[in-house]
């Protein structure tokens, strides 16, 4: 997240005696922002769209799964946004978890409580920015923790109550921390400095790790021989899916230059841009590999692009944002087989798109950032080894092996402690994984047409359970539909 600079005179000023900006019965507490209205009602509008990549996600994965387990990954999508964010927001976020990332008075490692059940944060400058009110600073932060994937490695065999507690939690011993470190003026990894626009680090890297972790702990799933087994039930929901996500992060990235400067209009440029040369480069992939073309391959890479440029959309030119989409959705395309050479079932390649991809945009960060791009905001100079900084990748490499190794190693102490909690085993019996997480999990809601799982009686032919694929009798129907 860029520290907003903006030269002005008049500038709103953080008073540490008045730390919640004012009592609004006394003072005008907008009286400070006059002239500067425009930042924080565009972070707002920035954080409205960011909304967005929730069920975006939903949409998205829910159609990757099989229809048996799409419902699961729709209602946790929500989850996030109607429970998760609520008691984040309640419990996590507005108790400890935003004071934990972005106190004033943090370690170099982690927040105290100085803000805790969001004590003064109401209408003084925020930590982030002078022209930021810091409830809105709140607020926008807020969403790019719900944003994070860590549920992607329960995928098709994980029960939905345990999924939901490990993120509440995972919030608030990796994300909080990590945020710490990145995006807290008092951080390591701010001081180092690694490069670090809008979340390469804190969402991206960290949420795919702990994907893997989540995937490593449950094991593989179950395959008897299904034919829809790794392959996606809906490609409409895929599609509409990457199309909320996409235009969320104009959002995610615009918004991360905490102003509404040249900056952060170069950052939104630059989001299009790389998605768009994403979805060019796995296109083009697949097109080498198997000489057709996949819907489900274009949507990947624009999700590829957007998490390749989100450490760099406020350091580097378009023509070298449209470079990062290229080729981090071109790695993440030749990683297809991943999961089959590292021996780990991570079926929404959450750990591919995300971790890898905000691994190699924040490799490249280090190696094309420009001081002439970061400058648009008036102030902020960031040079990277294409200015001659070579020393700049080195401190993204840091940045990289810390996050990794932190998020994935906590991640799995996490998951340990709670497979071993009595009710709170991470994964359904086999019996419901070939049933469906949709029907294991839910009473009354089904994906699709219920007549589907009702048996038929055609005209002598054996009693066939439509949508199964398997006759009741044993016998194999001439046609078999994707369960």
């Amino acid at each position: 997240m860029a520290h907003a600079a903006i030269d002005a005179s008049t500038k709103p000023v953080f008073n540490s005696f008045i730390p919640n900006g004012g009592n609004p019965l006394e003072v005008d507490v907008n009286a400070q922002y006059v002239g500067f209205e425009h930042h924080y009602v565009y972070l707002v509008f920035c954080g409205f769209i960011v909304w967005l990549i929730i069920p975006g996600i939903g949409l998205m994965y829910g159609g990757l799964a099989r229809r048996k387990s799409s419902l699961a990954l729709l209602f946790q999508s929500l989850l996030v946004a109607a429970v998760l964010v609520v008691p984040r927001t309640t419990f996590q976020w507005m108790f400890w978890g935003y004071s934990l990332a972005y106190s004033r008075t943090a370690s170099a490692f982690i927040g105290d409580l100085a803000n805790f059940g969001l004590k003064n944060v109401a209408a003084a400058p925020s930590p982030g920015s002078p022209y930021i009110p810091e409830i809105v600073f709140c607020l926008y932060q807020l969403l790019f923790c719900a944003c994070t994937i860590v549920i992607g490695g329960s995928f098709e065999r994980g029960r939905i109550v345990p999924s939901l507690v490990f993120g509440f939690f995972w919030a608030t011993v990796v994300y909080c921390p990590i945020a710490c470190w990145t995006w807290n003026s008092n951080g390591w990894l701010y001081k180092l400095p690694s490069l670090d626009f809008a979340g390469g680090g804190p969402v991206h890297i960290a949420s795919g790790w702990a994907a893997l972790a989540y995937a490593f702990v449950l094991g593989k799933r179950k395959q008897v021989g299904e034919k829809s087994h790794g392959k996606p039930h809906n490609t409409t929901l895929v599609f509409l899916g990457t199309i909320l996500i996409w235009f969320g992060w104009f959002g995610f990235n615009g918004g991360s230059a905490l102003n509404a400067s040249i900056r952060a209009m170069m950052a939104a440029f630059n989001t299009n841009t790389a998605a768009s040369t994403g979805v060019i480069g796995w296109v083009l992939v697949d097109y080498v590999k198997r000489r057709k073309f996949s819907v489900v391959g274009a949507c990947e890479g624009a999700i590829a692009g957007l998490v390749g440029i989100t450490p760099a959309a406020g350091y580097v030119s378009p023509w070298i944002g449209a470079l990062i989409g290229f080729l981090t959705a071109v790695v993440c395309s030749l990683l297809q087989d991943l999961n089959d050479w590292i021996g780990i079932d991570e079926g929404l390649y959450v750990f591919k798109l995300h971790g890898i991809g905000g691994m190699v945009g924040s490799f490249l960060t280090g190696i094309l950032a420009t001081q002439s791009i970061s400058a648009l905001d008036g102030a902020s100079l960031y040079p990277g080894g294409i200015d001659g900084n070579a020393i700049q990748v080195g401190k993204q490499f840091a940045e990289i092996t810390a996050i990794s190794a932190y998020s994935f190693t906590v991640s799995c102490i996490l998951l340990y402690i709670l497979k071993y909690i009595p009710g709170m085993h991470l994964r359904v019996s086999e019996e419901a994984e070939m049933m469906g997480l949709d029907l294991d999990q839910f009473f009354d809601e089904q994906i699709g047409d219920w007549s589907v799982f009702e048996p038929t009686q055609m005209h002598g032919l054996p009693q066939v359970a439509r949508g199964s694929g398997q006759s009741i009798e044993g016998a194999e129907p001439q046609v078999e539909l994707k369960s």
